[in-house]
């Protein structure tokens, strides 16, 4: 019988490794199948087991519309945290939870997402789009429909595990320590025992800090290191020793599509949704940010994230610590970095005329199941006239803006914003106009030794709207509400520009 059992997964792990290699096409709308026994869906739905890991058995079937596979027994439970009580709800699919060996076209997990805060279910596929155009590690995405004992649960994101399998795949190296860091992993220094970190939790089940890989050795020292040198004054030496421990880069990328995106669920923000990789053939931490649910525009802290002072991101209470990002922005040099990072990424990835287009092709890629999904209305009343407009429109308290029009004001806020410096344009730096938005007066403070001579404004079509000489202060009272750019010439013959925003 053993021997017989032992053909029969050889066979089904052979089979399905064999066969089609759509699992994260994000051309189509494949679909997912769940068959399982009424009875563990029942214990799966029901509240009062709403926080359990446990995984039923199910049979899964992955159809691309060409090609079908099945898989007879694999594990399916619940996974996030809200949406666990929403009642479109997350799940996690695994492969090798009856068998160690299986995986599924290379994969050992899927995680399905419900997006259930997103009127357009298309904010998490965006976000990680966009991680992709960076060169940031890979992060397979797409789109499913998702079916669970014959009946149609709605669009879902299938996003891929960060697991061994994608370490591999992404630093060819998977020995190292993989921490997921959620709510309140905050990067602060407690002390040099590792008990310190273990012992701060972000459920009764679960650490904050929480070792994913190598968990039988169970040791956080490399964390402890890392976490003190975060911690360190920073002084002339801080940038050299913070290198030798953390690809500064990682964070830098990270944060600057974060900001660029308005991730607020983040580690910037709210200490939560990150991994730490640390990573064995570079001997650095890498950083790789997750969770993009709550992004583009959707709100539940009443801030208005499209506006966000690009370098003012971190909250305002001196009791809540981000000493990741607040180190490393002391740091001129990483100042800097993530200044270009975020310049290049506006102007260049997320600027109107470049993202729109992919945000239409989804909306066309997914109407028609879209239309089809029932379940995104049971927990905000979303129609399919609420979907169409939270593309285009604010549909309620949570999703102030539409997709577009998020993208559109969070260009015009974060060129007004962002200081870009190169080295033969450091004076450049010194010329700053304010307030910036402004609804009347336009100041320029002059640092750079020399005399500006004229100014004129232009519209977003390069096109003159008023010459003055200047004199420092300029009415723009008159101009319609938008984004402008200010262009002054100096008494050396240079020109510098600068963009503003009239509110």
């Amino acid at each position: 019988m053993k021997k017989n059992l032992f053909y029969f997964l050889t066979f089904l792990s052979f089979t399905v490794s064999a066969q089609i290699k759509s699992l994260y096409d994000d051309t189509k709308v494949s679909s997912v199948f769940i068959t399982m026994n009424t009875d563990s869906l029942a214990k799966l739905l029901n509240p009062q087991n709403s926080e359990s890991n446990h995984y039923y058995p199910v049979r899964f079937v992955f159809d691309d519309g060409v090609k079908k596979d099945t898989i007879q027994k694999v594990g399916f439970r619940l996974r996030g945290n809200t949406s666990r009580s929403s009642a479109k709800k997350s799940f996690k699919v695994s492969f090798n939870e009856f068998d160690d060996t299986l995986k599924y076209q290379g994969v050992k997990k899927l995680n399905l997402n419900g997006s259930h805060n997103d009127p357009t279910m298309i904010r998490e596929k965006l976000y990680y789009d966009i991680w992709n155009k960076t060169n940031n590690p890979r992060r397979r995405v797409n789109l499913v429909r998702l079916y669970v004992n014959k009946e149609f649960k709605g669009v879902y994101t299938n996003i891929e595990e960060i697991d061994k399998e994608w370490l591999g795949d992404v630093y060819k190296e998977k020995k190292g320590n993989l921490y997921k860091c959620t709510y309140p992993a905050d990067l602060a220094y407690i002390s040099d025992n590792q008990i310190s970190y273990k012992n701060i939790k972000n459920n009764p089940l679960t650490r904050a800090y929480d070792l994913v890989t190598n968990e039988t050795l169970d040791d956080y020292s490399d964390l402890v290191t890392l976490i003190k040198t975060i911690n360190l004054p920073v002084d002339a030496d801080y940038p050299k020793k913070i290198n030798a421990v953390l690809n500064v880069e990682s964070v830098m990328k990270s944060y600057a599509i974060e900001v660029a995106l308005g991730h607020w669920d983040n580690y910037g923000y709210n200490k939560n949704n990150y991994f730490l990789y640390n990573n064995l053939k570079t001997k650095k931490f890498e950083f790789i940010s997750y969770d993009a649910d709550n992004v583009i525009g959707v709100d539940w802290l009443n801030q208005d994230w499209a506006i966000r002072n690009i370098y003012k991101w971190l909250p305002t209470s001196t009791n809540e610590k981000r000493p990741l990002i607040s180190k490393l922005m002391q740091v001129p040099e990483f100042k800097t970095q993530y200044s270009n990072f975020i310049n290049d990424l506006t102007k260049k990835v997320t600027h109107p005329d470049s993202i729109f287009p992919r945000v239409d092709f989804l909306h066309d890629l997914i109407k028609t199941a879209a239309y089809e999904d029932k379940y995104k209305g049971l927990d905000y009343g979303y129609t399919n006239t609420s979907w169409e407009n939270g593309f285009t429109k604010k549909v309620d308290g949570h999703t102030p803006y539409g997709v577009k029009p998020f993208f559109t004001k969070r260009y015009t806020s974060t060129v007004a914003q962002v200081i870009v410096k190169t080295i033969d344009n450091q004076e450049d730096s010194n010329i700053i106009v304010f307030p910036n938005p402004t609804n009347q007066t336009l100041f320029i403070k002059n640092g750079s030794g020399q005399n500006v001579d004229f100014v004129e404004i232009l519209d977003l079509n390069g096109q003159v709207l008023s010459k003055k000489t200047s004199d420092n202060q300029i009415d723009v009272a008159e101009l319609q509400a938008g984004f402008y750019f200010l262009k002054m010439k100096m008494s050396n013959g240079r020109v510098v520009q600068r963009s503003f925003v009239k509110i």
